[in-house]
């Protein structure tokens, strides 16, 4: 089977299931695991995302929606010397990803119309099933099977260690960090079952913008900070953004020194496999007492010097 795979968690899950090899196109932030990063890219950003700060960002994308211009591109020549059997994509944000009218008129170029296979999940459970979604459509239904058997025995375990602390932390999660951004759709149920209550974003509802009034007045004991897509590294380069605002020093998390950034692009932002391992990253850093008290991997304790240094 020849499939491509435009969904950076859709490719991590076929990856799982065992069809790597099938892959014969994916998008360019499919980058896990390491064996499908020598794919045929198809898709490109028409933003430089790497050299631009979060405002200048946000401006751009939202001059190219109201101007009707392209976030992504489909390079419709590698994609029909491809030919593939099944494509995988999504319409849950057209931010993220190429949109169907381009995707639909490179399937109806083909000589042989693909199965598509379309993913807009919005809660972990959406998650869990798009991966059974996945493995009917790669033939791999068992294989698909026991991966969820597997990812729901992980959480389950990180919900039992949460399930008798004294207390639950209040959390923000900051998706974007200029203008701010609450996370949305699975990471307030991330939160969850994480054993922390999220005080502005809603469980299957989308990120929304906030204020920084907002964000004072939630008052949270722990603040993550999870901008769409980024790495931990290029999270500090953002940190001035938050840490110039009157009052920061004033917000609980700060003043007790529970502030993260974490590895977004890996375990928050992308609907697959291992968001597992982010509600995993959470539960430990709400309640360290209960995971070794150690930062675990993909995660990062803010200090005064980090919001210093920026």
């Amino acid at each position: 089977m020849k499939i491509c795979s435009l969904l950076p968690g859709a490719t991590e899950v076929i990856a799982a299931l065992g069809l790597a090899d099938d892959l014969v196109g994916i998008s360019h932030e499919c980058d896990y695991p390491p064996a499908i990063t020598h794919k045929p890219v198809m898709v490109r950003a028409t933003i430089d995302g790497d050299r631009s700060s979060s405002a200048e960002i946000d401006h751009q994308v939202k001059t190219a929606v109201t101007a009707g211009r392209q976030l992504y591109e489909l390079d419709e020549g590698l994609f029909a010397r491809a030919q593939p059997d099944l494509v995988v994509t999504q319409d849950l944000c057209h931010v993220c990803a190429v949109t169907p009218s381009q995707l639909h008129r490179a399937i109806g170029a083909l000589p042989h119309r693909p199965q598509l296979l379309s993913l807009n999940p919005l809660t972990l459970d959406d998650i869990l099933m798009d991966v059974e979604r996945i493995g009917a459509a790669i033939k791999r239904p068992a294989e698909a099977q026991a991966l969820i058997v597997a990812l729901r025995s992980r959480l389950d375990f990180v919900r039992a260690q949460v399930a008798s602390a004294n207390a639950r932390p209040t959390v923000a999660c900051l998706e974007w960090l200029s203008p701010l951004y609450a996370a949305g759709h699975w990471v307030p149920q991330m939160v969850e079952w994480a054993g922390g209550v999220d005080r502005l974003g809603s469980a299957g509802a989308p990120s929304r913008q906030v204020t920084w009034e907002q964000l004072l007045a939630a008052e949270p004991d722990v603040l993550v900070l999870m901008p769409c897509g980024f790495s931990i590294n290029r999270t500090l380069r953002e940190l001035n953004q938050l840490t110039v605002h009157p009052g920061w020093q004033d917000l609980p998390a700060v003043r007790n020194g529970r502030v993260f950034a974490v590895d977004a692009s890996s375990f928050f932002s992308r609907p697959g496999p291992r968001l597992v391992d982010g509600v995993a990253i959470l539960a430990a850093l709400f309640h360290p007492s209960r995971f070794g008290g150690t930062i675990p991997d993909g995660a990062r304790h803010l200090t005064l010097l980090d919001a210093h240094a920026r």
